[in-house]
């Protein structure tokens, strides 16, 4: 008995899937069902995740590959700015460290999750509109492009940290037993990130004028989170205003896992700044859900 096989359900570029139906032997027709793609969005993220794996091998082999400087510009970026940071608020301006830890040291622990952040908030932004093509041809959930986007950030962070433990070696300083909760930190770090890039992610594709905002932003941000000094030269009465920027809960915790007990955690900070962080990562994709349907008209 001669069969006819029926073709998969195929994804249209304005996000709505296309459900099959056989409408007679050896023909096939598709029929709309409104609202399936936001019933399925959260359950197409975990069958899209071999395409979240492939655009980030992407981004990584683009970022390292034919490049004149490649991966020597992830080693000289966090050596220069550590240098420039402890000329500036170690020797110009007389800051103390944190404890006896030597003042590179602890630039460099602050300087580990900000680049983590920076990075993936740089990159996530213009995500969107460097995939115009992919994006307006075929459906998946636009959330994996600004989110594969991360694992060029990863490597980057991977590299800074085998230089910090060197530079540990160096001064003959080794972590405690308070490394072991590093993980949870580059955890806290990526979250506090994505928040943000999935805003300005989606933002971009409407408003091209926003990725001159986003270096503006990092600029500042950089000065305004305690990188390249310590959380506590900040007058005790301000400390709970300070901590609602993300990052000084997380460059706190960092130092606190990296340097043991000469650097302090207050957890109390720290609670603060995850609820802001919970918050922005809660609006940002609320933002980018609701703006979705429009990228593949707007790209």
């Amino acid at each position: 008995m001669n069969t006819t096989p029926s073709s998969p359900p195929q994804r249209l570029a304005t996000g709505e899937p296309a459900t099959a139906a056989i409408a007679a032997p050896g023909e096939v027709t598709f029929i709309l069902e409104a609202g399936r793609a936001d019933r399925n969005y959260w359950a197409d993220l975990w069958r899209f995740r071999e395409l979240f794996a492939i655009l980030a091998w992407r981004d990584v082999a683009v970022q390292y590959k034919q490049t004149v400087i490649g991966i020597a510009w992830a080693l000289v970026r966090p050596l220069l700015t550590t240098l420039i940071f402890t000329g500036l608020f170690s020797r110009i301006a007389r800051l103390p460290s944190e404890g006896d830890t030597p003042y590179p040291l602890m630039v460099m622990a602050g300087m580990l999750p900000w680049f983590l952040f920076s990075t993936i908030l740089t990159s996530a932004s213009g995500s969107l509109t460097s995939n115009s093509n992919l994006i307006s041809k075929v459906y998946f959930p636009r959330l994996i492009v600004p989110a594969a986007s991360a694992a060029v950030a990863m490597v980057d962070f991977m590299i800074t940290l085998v230089i910090l433990f060197a530079l540990m070696a160096t001064y003959s300083f080794a972590p405690s037993w308070h490394l072991i909760a590093l993980p949870l930190f580059i955890v806290f770090v990526i979250l506090a990130a994505l928040g943000p890039a999935f805003m300005m992610a989606a933002l971009s594709v409407s408003y091209r004028d926003f990725r001159f905002i986003v270096p503006f932003f990092v600029q500042f941000g950089l000065y305004v989170s305690p990188v390249g000094f310590s959380s506590k030269v900040v007058p005790e009465s301000w400390r709970t205003i300070y901590a609602l920027n993300p990052m000084v809960g997380i460059i706190d915790g960092f130092r606190w896992c990296l340097l043991g007990g000469n650097a302090q955690l207050d957890f109390v900070n720290l609670a603060i700044g995850l609820a802001v962080t919970l918050a922005f990562l809660w609006l940002g994709i609320r933002t980018f859900r609701a703006t979705e349907k429009t990228f593949a008209d707007l790209v």
